[in-house]
């Protein structure tokens, strides 16, 4: 008989809301192998969900379907997610909040390197694979956007790794090795040599960071913007870089480089940027009259 009302209880918990508490378990668990996997230490995902399982009476397809659910809250954040959980759209509204609460609670991991330790060969110009722009056949739910953009806009994943001058440089000088590269195996190592780290030779005011060559010898001025996180994770980009942009249209581009810390990705944009992306005004400067 307790065997059969065991049954029962899970089968109908399966069907069930989660409730705060058992999103605040699951996604307690999905931090502390997000963590293992972030610093290169090895978990099993089944001991967890088989853990879970005990501890909050889901079953493991409930389990695995909301650790997938806590990867989409996270990439639609701007954050970094566990590689082996797949996005999962079409979560609870309650979950957001849930990942929240325990960043609430955990402030150390927002605090924590944003280069990982065992950093990628930035010089080994072939990590840097480019490929298309993000377009609208991979943008998540839109009902999942909204569920999720309170807790993103606290939490502010882009604005702290724009802030981190670390991740920025590593980013920079990626693309700085890889167009170094691309030039001498076109056979243009004399162009090569000319290309320029120019924001970290003379700061950030050029409206650019590397000045670099097409293959036909033209000039290719830089902006690097650099995530941990996917690639429609939002960037903040400054008035000056705008300006540059318009003024030198033909040059200028925008290297988009995504993944960073586990695999690195790219891709470019050309001005005008209103053709990718929607630009929305984050800060006025108030002068006294």
């Amino acid at each position: 008989m307790t065997y059969g009302r065991a049954n029962a209880t899970l089968a109908f918990m399966a069907g069930a809301p989660w409730t705060d508490a058992e999103n605040d378990k699951i996604v307690a668990d999905y931090f502390a192998m997000l963590k293992q996997h972030l610093e290169g230490r090895p978990y099993t995902k089944a001991e967890h969900n088989r853990q879970l399982q005990g501890l909050i009476g889901r079953s493991r397809e409930s389990i695995e379907f909301k650790h997938q659910n806590i990867s989409a809250v996270l990439q639609i954040m701007g954050g970094v997610w566990i590689a082996g959980y797949k996005p999962r759209s079409n979560f609870q509204g309650s979950l957001g909040p849930a990942v929240e609460r325990w960043l609430d609670l955990n402030p150390a991991f927002l605090d924590r390197p944003l280069v990982p330790r065992a950093a990628t060969k930035l010089s080994d110009a072939t990590a840097l694979w480019i490929g298309p722009p993000p377009s609208l056949s991979d943008e998540p739910p839109r009902q999942d956007i909204e569920k999720v953009l309170p807790v993103a806009r606290k939490i502010d994943f882009p604005g702290r790794e724009a802030r981190n001058r670390e991740l920025g440089q590593a980013g920079e000088e990626l693309v700085f090795e890889h167009e170094r590269r691309l030039l001498t195996d076109a056979g243009h190592p004399e162009l090569a040599k000319r290309v320029r780290w120019v924001s970290e030779k003379e700061g950030d005011g050029a409206g650019y960071d590397i000045a670099s060559f097409s293959r036909a010898g033209g000039s290719r001025l830089i902006e690097v913007k650099t995530t941990n996180g996917w690639d429609r994770t939002p960037f903040y980009i400054s008035p000056n870089e705008l300006e540059v942009a318009e003024q030198r249209r033909d040059e200028w581009r925008l290297l988009r480089v995504w993944n960073f810390s586990r695999e690195p990705k790219a891709f470019e944009l050309r001005p005008p940027l209103e053709g990718h992306v929607t630009l929305a005004p984050t800060n006025f400067l108030a002068s006294f009259r």
